[in-house]
Formats: structure tokens, sequence, C-alpha cells
């Protein structure tokens, strides 16, 4: 017996063999390849659990499951001692709108909670306040290990909240199986990360949005989202009437001619001020406290919804009007609307519009504020992967650009060029310029620079991701913000 309890004494777990020390339980996972297990047996790694047994692995402890993606998760959470149980969860779902609801959010609560307030977002993990427990992510939500390790560094280091993104991906693989949010958001849908490697069918897309809202206690629902029938009802079967919020724009009428608890408006809307209206309408939502104006530090109409639905998420977590009105007003969110005067170009943009979804939001915004200027976007779209994206580019900027400089955007294994003409096959050159440059960086360039003083130009995709994604390798790259920034300065 002493034997097993040594063998089942672990100080480390992980399911990389780079990162296993001493009495590691290793986890086997997705396209593993068994000297992966044989270089983490070599590093210690005491025992590993996998859906098969391996030769590598003669001489470890194996431990056989039926699903390696639900294991490394409850393993997760039980290895770091459920630190999910110590922190209020705000969990956001959407097409679009995720990373700039989750920093609405969190810059309300830093105020409501004197700065305990850790983030899972697509740009940053926020784990404490020191600058080490901050850095770039590399998933919108991580592997399931990864998760509970960092839930456990945010509670040691004092956080008591959390907000965080969670993909369509998260429950397609398992990621956050077993976790159960105190408010789960879902924002809206609209066909994307639909391919061979993401989801097969729209449908399956969908089914795995909602699962956010079975294992959320509280549901809030932005009742302009296309299929509100099924998301609604999804949040219904699991959750007490009570605890399902609805929200829109004041004036709409949703697909189900259901009440809404809270409705906004748009006092100012333009390219240098953003302020709503925020008005309770149910019982439940006027217990909340939030009816007031909010200014907001970001532009753009279709920001407002999803400041609506942070003020009502954070109110739930505890947050006073006072500290809505100060989070909205202060918030900063890199490579969101970030925009940048030249003398002579007009005005640059650099946002992470990286679907139909948002960058019809975002070109239709700025078309309709802007109605002189040409609007010039640089764009491109990723390799291997929401193939059905490039379609959406093309239609976006048929809708709305006058000028598209078509370029690389992490192309990974495929030729950026060939990616570049799938979005032209979808443009209609009756109304758009097309150029192909598949230098990121001199393609920004030379949209800045056809551009006139009226010009709005757009670059889209990456705000400041750090890198390119080329041939399975992260390349390094100064940032589409550094680009620009570098760019005006020469001009």
């Amino acid at each position: 017996m002493e034997s097993l309890a040594d063998d089942l004494a672990f100080e480390n777990l992980t399911y990389d063999s780079r990162q296993v020390t001493p009495k590691t339980l290793f986890c086997c996972k997705g396209n593993f390849k068994e000297e992966y297990l044989l270089s983490a047996k070599k590093a210690g790694a005491t025992a590993y659990v996998s859906e098969k047994t391996y030769e590598a692995g003669q001489g470890m402890l194996s431990i056989q499951v039926s699903d390696i993606q639900k294991s490394m998760s409850l393993i997760g959470a039980a290895f770091y001692g459920y630190p999910q149980n110590d922190l209020f969860i705000i969990a956001y779902t959407g097409t679009k709108g995720k990373t700039t609801s989750s920093y609405f959010v969190r810059s309300i609560l830093k105020n409501t909670t004197n700065n305990k307030i850790a983030l899972f977002s697509t740009i940053d993990t926020v784990l404490g306040n020191k600058p080490e427990d901050r850095f770039k992510s590399h998933l919108t939500t991580p592997e399931s290990i990864d998760i509970f390790k960092n839930m456990r560094r945010a509670v040691d280091n004092g956080m008591t909240h959390l907000v965080m993104e969670v993909s369509s991906q998260a429950y397609k693989k398992n990621r956050v199986f077993g976790l159960k949010f105190d408010v789960g958001l879902f924002l809206n849908i609209s066909p994307d990360h639909i391919g061979p490697n993401e989801h097969p069918t729209f449908a399956d897309y969908l089914h795995c949005k909602e699962q956010l809202l079975v294992n959320s206690r509280t549901c809030i629902i932005n009742a302009e989202t296309d299929y509100l029938d099924d998301v609604y009802y999804t949040a219904k079967a699991t959750s007490q009437p009570n605890n399902v919020y609805l929200y829109s724009r004041n004036g709409f009428t949703n697909s189900m001619n259901l009440p809404v608890d809270c409705q906004f408006s748009s006092i100012s809307d333009d390219l240098n001020s953003n302020i709503i209206k925020v008005l309770s309408v149910s019982d439940k939502c006027k217990k909340l406290n939030i009816d007031s104006d909010y200014e907001l530090a970001v532009v753009g109409d279709y920001n407002e919804s999803n400041a609506a639905s942070a003020i009502i998420a954070a109110a739930i977590a505890g947050s006073k009007v006072q500290d809505a009105k100060l989070g909205l007003s202060s918030v900063l969110i890199p490579g969101r609307m970030e925009s940048y005067e030249s003398k002579n170009h007009g005005t640059v943009y650099v946002d992470y519009a990286h679907n139909y979804a948002s960058m019809h939001a975002l070109l239709g915004f700025l078309k309709s504020k802007s109605p002189k200027g040409r609007v010039i976007v640089v764009v491109g779209s990723p390799g291997n992967k929401g193939v059905d994206r490039r379609e959406g580019f093309g239609k976006a900027l048929t809708e709305n650009a006058d000028e598209a400089f078509l370029t690389t955007d992490d192309p990974a294994f495929e030729n950026p060029l060939d990616i570049a003409k799938e979005i032209d096959a979808h443009i209609d050159h009756q109304k758009v310029d097309v150029h192909f440059v598949m230098d990121r960086k001199e393609a920004i360039k030379k949209a800045i620079l056809s551009g006139d003083k009226n010009s709005i130009i757009v670059v889209a995709g990456k705000g400041r991701d750090p890198y390119q994604k080329i041939n399975g390798v992260d390349t390094p790259y100064e940032t589409d913000s550094v680009v620009v920034n570098n760019i005006l300065k020469g001009l």
C-alpha cells in the first residue's frame, strides 16, 4: 500500500513533456506521439493518464480512462485544489464581442473588488497585480490543466473574481468540463469556426456555444441574437426564470416577442463619443439598481450592447453604478478600435475584427460616421481553419469598403496568396479596388499612403497579436499597432 501511495503522490501535472519534472503525472492527449511519453519518463514522470497503454510507459503507473479530455479537466481541478470554488466566475461566449465585454466587466469590477479580479481573454491572461502575473494568451480558452493552474495562481494572489472568455472549442474539446460559472453570458452567434479542424456544422457550433448556459447559475442573453428561441430554451431548461436575464436595444422586438429585463439606448454615438442609457424593465433587474447614463471609452455602436451586458453581469457580482461608470469610461482594450491620426492620410484604426460579423459591424459603423471619406481596409485570413471567414471578409468588404489590401494573417501551412485569392473571389470589383500585398507591413504602409485627409484606414485581424503563425512556427511580429505607429512617425 505504501508503494502505491508513493506512486500516487504527484508534485506536477502536465500534458507537455517539456514541462515534466520529477514526480509528474503526465497526460497523453490529442495528436499524441509515443516519444512524448518516453521523454516525460526520462524527465521524471512517474505515471501517465491515457485512453490506452503505451509500450514507452513500461515501469510507470498507467491510469487508463475512456475520455482523456474530460479526465484532464477533472484531474486538473483536483490537483490544484478546486480553485474555482474560491472565485466568482463570469464567463462570456459569442461569435463577436467576447474580449471587449470581458475587459468591460473587469474594468468595472476592479473598482468593486479593490483590483482583485483575474482575466482569461484572447489577448491577455491576468492572474494578479504584479507585472509577472500578466502575460499574453495563446488560446481564447486554455487547456483544462492550464485553466485550473491559472485559477490556483489567481486565488493564491488574492483574486476573488474572474472574468473569462469561453470559446466553442472549449466545449468541443471539454476544456471546461465540470466547471460551473456564476454568471454566463451569450452575446450572439453567426457562422464561424466551421471546418474540418473545428466544427463540422453550424448546428454543432451552436450546440457548443449553448453549453455555457447549461453550466451557468445565472444566464444573461442578448435578445437580439440569431437563434434566440434555441438559446433561450437552452437556458430555461437548466435555470430558474429569475436567473435568466434578457437585454436588448430599446425599440427592438425579438423573434419570440419575449419581454426583456433591461434595455439600452444611444445618447451619443460618433467617432469621438459613445454614451448609452440603461433602463431596467423587470422587477428583478430593477433590484440591480443599474439605471443611469454611461460613457464608454471605446466608440462603435456595436460596443453598446457589449457594455450593457457588462453592466448587468457586474451588478449581479456586486458592483454599484459608480463602479460601472468609472470602469467603462476608463477601460483600455489592446488592439480594439485603436485610432491613430495622420497629417495627410486620414485616420487609421487598428482592430482585431477577424470574422464577418465583427468586420461588418466595424466597417458599417465607420462608414456611417464618415460618409465622405474612402474606407480602405488591410486584411488577411488564417490558414488551415475558419475557411468560411474568407467568403465573409469578401462580403464585408463589398458592403462597406472602397479599397482593400489583401495580405498575410497567420497563414499556417497554406500559401497566403491563395488565401487572399479566396477572399478576392467574393469581392465585387465594381465596388472595391483590390490589391495583393503579402508583406503585411508593406500592405499597411501602402494602404496608409493611398489615403487622403478624409480617409478611414482599417488594419484588421491581428490587433496587438505579436506573432504570425507560419508553417507551425509562431514567428515574431511587431503587432499592427506598432507597425502603424512607426509608419506614421516616418511620414
